[in-house]
């Protein structure tokens, strides 16, 4: 036995060059079907008594909202707050819903990157290519040091191309009339665009913008950091219009409103009777002219819940070999990343009893007294739209009510169906083997194995240390958990649900006093093989009540009484 340990050990140091901790692994479960909710309604109720119980405050007297939380088919919850003082002149819509119209700003960025990703699908362009092929006059000879032919439409809409962010808007000779109370030296327009903040926001053209870029520095090399830009949108709204030989207000409207049916969604000022209108607001009517691709779309709650359950059911489908709601660039601190054009928020301080991180996908928008926000959780399932006029605080507020008692009550939800349908005794259909086997759910560990007797044997103790990390630990430190794959041995008919076997350390003791590359971890999902199967692969066939373990040949049922004493067991305690 010693002499079989030390070959599968050797074995197994062939795998990875780099042994590490791993905690914590996610995706921990597959991506629920809420269908109408139900097991959300607790908490949507609850959301909906907070919520209630903060708008008597002042500041929602002139603020509006809109709030939904969508699943991956269907609208789960709605929240609408009509504020209470409106303009005397110009109401706009008095009572908001679903269909209320707001300026969107820079959630625009998402449908001009959609439109880029469907036309490299089309084969009409390449993410890869640099953007001087598709915008001629910046491989014109320019008294600027952008380097244009190095930047393509991917690092673009990744905010890794290192332009400046703005053009025409932010500067602050448009914003204070004695600058040197800020201890700024008078300074001329001579030789600043003529146009929108310059100029009373009249559109700037394609012409003004371009010659402006020509005479610009970058802020970085491309590719080097990424940095936020409203300019990178501005130029792939050009790109579209070259290659579609359309306008972008006219590509965008038959590419991706019509289609989703987002009735309520415009890039052409929308009229009164739906409209969102703050008071005092006097950016309704703006029109952004060549900067529409970065924030000029009109939209409603309603409407962006069917684009992000668009999203959520096609983000790995749209253009092969991109998964669009993946990370591009790492931005600021260890939570934050850029994607394309996306801004995706990592927390493990949500999950009231696990460390396991919780990925929002976002994209925020602000134009003046326009604020929202758009965020998905693919590992959930779930999409929620925020769209607030006025007060900025109010959709961090909001957010915060929203997003943090939405996922602790879908993590509840998610523990309860584990129990129900996967967690129990199991014992071969072979009935002459000595082997079983038993699944439980719990808060930290989600789906674990906390036993497998394979014919008399322990595989916990023996094998699957071998061919692991765990061999470096005693089993008191890590536990052996199931991870879904979200594939399908019968990938037609969704059936064969096939998960992975992984060891996972437990955080134990003081983790402040962790040694520092403690944090080391590569993700190595596919460890070992018997016989040309993978050692540590299960395949759930639900229909029929059975487990397949792919390198045993052998296939296992679970207890007729299993799944009740399970489900009460995860719930104890959790979910009251």
């Amino acid at each position: 036995m010693a002499r079989v340990s030390i070959i599968i050990a050797l074995a197994s140091a062939l795998l990875s060059p780099v042994e590490a901790k791993c905690y914590d692994p996610s995706p921990a479960f597959p991506v629920p079907d809420w269908k109408d909710g139900a097991e959300l309604k607790p908490a949507l109720d609850l959301i909906t008594d907070r919520l209630e119980a903060i708008v008597g405050g002042e500041k929602y007297d002139k603020t509006s909202f809109s709030v939904e939380i969508t699943s991956n088919t269907e609208t789960l919850w709605t929240h609408y707050h009509s504020a209470r003082i409106h303009n005397a002149t110009r109401l706009g819509v008095k009572h908001v819903d679903g269909d209320s119209q707001y300026r969107i700003a820079s959630i625009t960025k998402t449908f001009t990157t959609l439109g880029i990703m469907y036309q490299h699908a089309a084969g009409n362009l390449s993410l890869d290519d640099p953007l001087s092929r598709y915008i001629p006059e910046l491989a014109e000879k320019q008294a600027g040091t952008i380097p244009w032919h190095d930047i393509t439409l991917r690092s673009m809409a990744s905010q890794l191309s290192g332009i400046p962010r703005e053009m025409a808007q932010g500067d602050l000779i448009n914003r204070i009339d004695e600058p040197w109370k800020l201890g700024l030296p008078p300074v001329s327009k001579e030789g600043l665009p003529d146009c929108y903040e310059y100029k009373g926001h009249k559109p700037c053209t394609r012409a003004q913008l371009l010659n402006d870029l020509k005479r610009r520095s970058p802020v970085y090399a491309p590719n080097q950091q990424s940095t936020y830009s409203n300019v990178n949108l501005v130029l792939l709204g050009l790109v579209l219009e070259n290659v579609t030989g359309m306008s972008y207000s006219e590509y965008i409207d038959q590419a991706i409103f019509k289609p989703l049916n987002m009735a309520s969604t415009s890039l052409e000022t929308p009229p009164d009777d739906h409209a969102v209108l703050p008071l005092g607001q006097y950016y309704w009517d703006i029109d952004e002219g060549v900067y529409r691709p970065t924030g000029g779309i009109y939209s409603s709650s309603s409407d962006l819940s069917k684009f992000l359950r668009y999203i959520l059911t096609h983000y790995n489908a749209i253009v092969k070999g991109l998964n669009w709601i993946m990370p591009a660039s790492w931005s600021m601190g260890m939570h934050n990343f850029y994607g394309m054009p996306f801004e995706i928020f990592r927390t493990d301080r949500i999950l009231e009893e696990s460390r396991r991180p919780v990925t929002f996908v976002t994209k925020a928008g602000g134009e003046p007294d326009y604020f929202s926000r758009i965020s998905m959780l693919p590992e959930y399932g779930l999409g929620i739209t925020t769209l607030v006029t006025s007060e900025y605080g109010v959709l961090q507020e909001l957010q915060e009510i929203v997003s943090v008692t939405l996922v602790r009550a879908a993590e509840s939800a998610v523990w309860s169906a584990l129990a129900s349908s996967y967690a129990g005794s199991y014992a071969a259909t072979d009935q002459s083997l000595n082997t079983s086997m038993h699944l439980s759910v719990s808060a930290g560990k989600v789906l674990e194995m906390t036993s497998f007797i394979s014919n008399g044997t322990d595989v916990l103790s023996t094998l699957l240390p071998e061919f692991s990390y765990a061999d470096q630990e005693p089993m008191a430190l890590w536990h052996a958990q199931l991870q879904p794959t979200l594939l399908y041995k019968d990938f037609s008919h969704q059936r064969g649900e096939i998960w992975r076997l992984m060891t996972v350390s437990d955080r134990v003791g003081n983790q402040d006093e962790r040694p520092i590359f403690d944090d080391l971890c590569l993700t190595d999902v596919d460890f070992g093989s018997y016989g040309g199967l993978p050692i540590n692969e299960m395949v759930f066939w639900q229909e029929e009540g059975v487990v397949e373990l792919s390198a045993w040949r052998m296939n296992m049922t679970r207890a007729a009484n299993s799944a009740a004493e399970e489900t009460i067991e995860a719930m104890h305690g959790d979910l009251r």
